[in-house]
């Protein structure tokens, strides 16, 4: 039988980019094998732009160009044989070649002030994002820059154009097939900047003014090609236009100037798109050349028998042009005539002088020179001795170790013999570790005492020192020997010594002191560091550490120091460990403002007051009211713990006045007092009550008033209240009157008599001493009279 027929190469996927050719193949072993393609299933009958091929053992299905409909998965069957692949096709974004040239090659130029569309046509699979960036960060819309997209193109628009819209643009449109990036260039041509100032002012005469500015720092996008120069003198509307200069010039110098005249300056840069704003100068004056300023005393530099060489530096003020050189002076030292050294100005700001006498010791004094004579001469020079240096300086003696710890060495020495070391100006000290053998100078300038300590050094290492005595010939003959460091003592991370002396929040009086102690152990010493709120203390804080304790201190606190405070201790070897504690500033507070009294509701009284203006940084402060009736003098409150700004009080007696007032509190204390000014009254209104008399059938109603329930005696304390009552009967209806010690009480606003169907009630609002005594009630009608007693009794608080 014939051999069974397989594949020898399988169909495999492809990828393929919209538009581009495609082609699918697999080979078989044998030459008869015939069959059909299937795409996603169906049977593949005719597509446009698909052909299908055979070529000996390979089998192909080509496709021209491919679209978006060609995109599937494809099967060939046929007898024993059954492959299949998948065509993917690719449609990224795509712009025009010949639009993408000029865009990536050729800048977008405009002019200031136009309005700028950059539209972009694409193509590619839908959804296409598109995005704008300008020097790599994303535009968004604003009043001026719009970015619009459609399915076929995406556009910039900037309105009014500005010189800040230079730059490198970037498009990126992407789809789920790929990316486009378009680099382009906007450039916005503009008029110059003003010139750079300000305009200085390089030399002023009587006769002539030099000025100088710099270039714009934005020509615009078009090169400054000159500068036009203006004056206006003081006082005058006018400008005058004096001049030009190329852009390589940026000095001007004009002739058209008064003596004792003041003028305005003005220069503004010209380009091929126009002139820029102006750049005006300070108010010049057309005055006499000034001469220069004194220069500081020069300094020797070498002396010898024969010859002294000085130099010195240029004075802070040069005058009104510039120095053309320097006049040197001498004297010798005790003598009051200068003497001139050169009689032409030397340019250089160093002089060697000879002629001087062996032994003498001079002092020399400068002057600078410019265009208005020569100026202030300088303070004389230090003394110099015109003789040869003397020798370097002998060896010191006793050099020796007085002192060592686990960093650090203390050096002693004496001076050397005196007759090497009469003109010693100082020591120097050097070091070197045993594995190094150069030298490390320890001091920045010559040690004037016999003591040095040398530190930084490490624990267990043997170090070489020397120490050389220094004088104007240089340093002498150096002293060594060797130190060996001990071993430092064991390291002891840092730990805070927390415990409950230490405490986490602390409620600060202003005014007072904050002082906080924060013990710890380290070794080495650490570093410690304060801060408040993340940030490093004012300088009203000062710290003190030491013997293991860091100390906070600040003298009088304010407001400003409350917050959060840290404090951090840390070794060299990065270990750390920190504590924070919160502080609170207080104080008494100050008083509530303004006082407003309203009826919003019958018989109360809405007190409502402004704030304190501690409200600002206490947290915890509230408020207190309190009343006072005005005959009794005495203060109640009526209200605690309150928040807000507003208490509203009920237990008003109608015809009594009222006064009220108010304290803001805190947990330091209670305000000074804000009060009501005039007297809060609400009117008392005279209701007349009838008693309903009772019904007796066949009997005469008329009767005459008669007590159903007397007064009884009380015993009230000082500033309680007290309520008196008693029950009466009659007809006609009786009519009632309070008594205290035969004193008709119906006009007394201190006292509130009702009378409620018989029931009489009589009222003590905060009773005083004074309050004590008989009361009496009496009813009368035209039948009769009839009354009852009690005695009230008053006793103090205690």
């Amino acid at each position: 039988s014939a051999p069974r027929c397989h594949v020898n190469k399988r169909l495999l996927d492809i990828t393929v980019l919209k538009g581009e050719p495609a082609e699918l193949s697999f080979t078989v072993s044998r030459h008869d094998v015939t069959g059909t393609w299937f795409k996603d299933g169906l049977k593949l009958t005719s597509m446009d732009g698909i052909s299908v091929e055979k070529e000996g053992l390979v089998h192909k299905l080509v496709i021209d160009k491919v679209e978006d409909i060609h995109a599937g998965k494809y099967r060939f069957e046929g007898g024993e044989i059954k492959t299949e692949a998948s065509i993917f096709v690719e449609d990224p974004p795509q712009v025009d070649k010949v639009l993408l040239k000029n865009l990536t090659s050729v800048p977008t130029v405009v002019k200031a002030g136009q309005n700028v569309k950059i539209k972009i046509p694409f193509e590619g699979r839908l959804p296409v994002g598109a995005t704008w960036l300008k020097d790599k960060m994303e535009l968004v819309d604003d009043t001026r820059i719009r970015v619009d997209k459609t399915e076929t193109f995406t556009m910039l628009s900037i309105s009014s154009s500005e010189r800040k819209d230079c730059g490198d643009y970037k498009v990126r449109l992407k789809n789920d097939s790929g990316v486009l990036e378009i680099n382009l260039k906007l450039v916005v041509i503009d008029k110059p900047q003003p010139p750079a100032g300000p305009i200085k002012i390089v030399e002023s005469s009587a006769n002539d003014i030099t000025i100088e500015w710099k270039p714009p720092k934005d020509d615009g996008g078009k090169p400054v090609q000159r500068y036009i120069v203006e004056s206006q003198q003081v006082g005058k509307k006018d400008w005058v236009t004096l001049g030009e200069t190329p852009r390589s010039c940026t000095t001007f110098t004009t002739n058209k100037v008064e003596q004792d005249m003041s003028y305005y300056f003005r220069v503004k840069a010209v380009s091929a798109e126009g002139t820029s704003d102006a750049l005006e100068s300070d108010e010049v004056k057309a005055v006499s050349k000034a001469s220069p300023g004194a220069p500081d005393p020069p300094e020797i530099v070498t002396a010898s028998r024969n010859t002294i060489t000085i130099c010195w530096k240029a004075p802070r003020k040069t005058g009104s042009s510039r120095i053309v050189g320097y006049i040197v002076q001498k004297r010798k030292k005790g003598t009051m005539t200068w003497l001139p050294v050169n009689n032409v100005p030397v340019a250089d700001k160093k002089l060697k002088m000879t002629n001087l006498k062996k032994g003498l010791q001079y002092e020399f004094r400068v002057a600078a020179v410019n265009a208005a004579g020569i100026g202030d001469a300088s303070e004389p020079s230090k003394p110099a001795f015109a003789r040869d240096s003397a020798k370097p300086p002998g060896q010191v003696q006793d050099l020796k170790v007085s002192s060592s710890d686990s960093t650090s060495v203390t050096l002693t020495w004496k001076r050397p013999e005196a007759k090497d070391g009469s003109d010693v100006t100082g020591y120097e000290v050097d070091m070197r570790s045993s594995n190094n053998l150069n030298w490390t100078k320890c001091n920045a300038l010559p040690i004037e005492v016999t003591t040095y300590t040398v530190k930084g050094l490490q624990a267990k290492e043997m170090y070489f020192l020397r120490v050389r005595a220094l004088n104007d010939s240089g340093p002498g003959v150096a002293a060594e020997l060797e130190a060996c460091i001990e071993a430092g003592p064991p390291v002891v991370t840092p730990r805070l010594l927390i415990d409950d002396t230490v405490k986490s929040f602390l409620v600060i009086k202003a005014g007072n002191s904050i002082r906080v102690n924060i013990p710890f152990e380290a070794s080495p010493d650490p570093v410690v560091i304060w801060l408040k709120d993340g940030l490093p203390l004012s300088n009203r804080a000062t710290i003190n550490t030491k013997n293991g304790t860091s100390q906070l201190l600040i003298g009088a606190a304010e407001f400003t120091d409350r917050g959060t405070y840290t404090v951090e201790v840390q070794n060299s070897l990065g270990k750390r460990e920190t504590y924070s504690f919160q502080v609170q500033v207080t104080d008494i507070p100050q008083p509530p403002g303004r006082i407003r009294l309203e009826e919003n509701v019958p018989n109360a009284v809405t007190v409502t007051w402004e704030p304190s203006a501690s409200e600002k940084w206490e947290n915890n402060l509230y408020y207190t009211v309190l009343k006072c009736e005005s005959q009794k003098g005495v203060w109640q409150v009526v209200g605690d713990l309150i928040y807000n700004n507003k208490f509203t009080f009920t237990k008003v007696i109608p015809g009594r006045e009222y006064y009220f007032r108010v304290l803001a509190k805190n947990d330091l204390g209670a305000s000074g007092p804000s009060e009501t000014v005039h007297p809060w009254t609400i009117k008392k209104q005279k209701v007349e009550s009838q008693v309903k008399p009772q019904k007796y059938r066949g009997v005469n109603q008329n009767m005459p008033p008669r007590f159903l329930v007397p007064l009884k005696p009380h015993v009230v304390t000082t500033g309680s209240e007290c309520h008196m009552s008693c029950a009466v009967t009659g007809h006609p209806s009786p009519k009632i009157t309070w008594y205290k010690d035969s004193r008709d009480l119906s006009s007394n606003p201190a006292y509130l008599c009702t009378n409620d169907f018989g029931v009489c009630s009589l009222v003590i609002l905060g009773v005083m001493k004074h309050d004590e005594g008989e009361y009496m009630v009496e009813a009368t009608n035209e039948l009769g009279r009839a009354f009852t007693k009690a005695f009230l009794t008053i006793k103090g608080n205690n």
